[in-house]
């Protein structure tokens, strides 16, 4: 089994865990709120690192399939893997403060600090290129090996 193969399904066991554990913070959240509701970002934390989860797996078969040097493939795993891993970590960020609704709405907060106006779209960009390419590359390696 190859690095990119391993660092997949570590990252969907650590998701999903992740995923398992919010949903305990969401239900408490839930139980103890006058309204029955979890903070947004509670919400956010547990379905995304449910999905998450199973995306990891998806790259960890791409990954095993695909036709690119497992150096190219580690690169690219670790690229999407880190991103949603930090994502995710925004989102626990969030959840627990509770100082969101929508971490996209001007102006940037965290907590009760402002972030600076480039970092957020700074942070969008690179997660997009390292997800979206991150998950090209593992792709088109797969689609390379089946249909090749």
């Amino acid at each position: 089994m190859g690095l990119a193969e391993k660092l997949s399904i570590t990252a969907a066991f650590v998701f999903f865990m992740t995923g398992l554990l919010t949903g305990i913070w969401k239900y408490r959240c839930m139980a103890t709120s006058a309204n029955g509701a979890a903070p947004v970002y509670v919400n956010v934390a547990h379905r995304s690192s449910l999905m998450y989860a199973f995306a990891a797996l998806l790259l960890a078969y791409f990954a095993k399939l695909s036709s690119f040097s497992e150096l190219t493939n580690t690169l690219a795993a670790g690229a999407a893997l880190t991103y949603f891993a930090l994502a995710i970590f925004t989102y626990l960020i969030h959840g627990w403060l509770d100082d969101t609704s929508n971490q996209l709405r001007k102006p940037h907060r965290l907590g009760k600090r402002l972030l600076p106006p480039w970092m957020t779209p700074l942070f969008m960009w690179t997660l997009i290129l390292a997800e979206v390419g991150g998950v090209a590359v593992l792709g088109i390696g797969a689609l390379q090996t089946v249909w090749g």
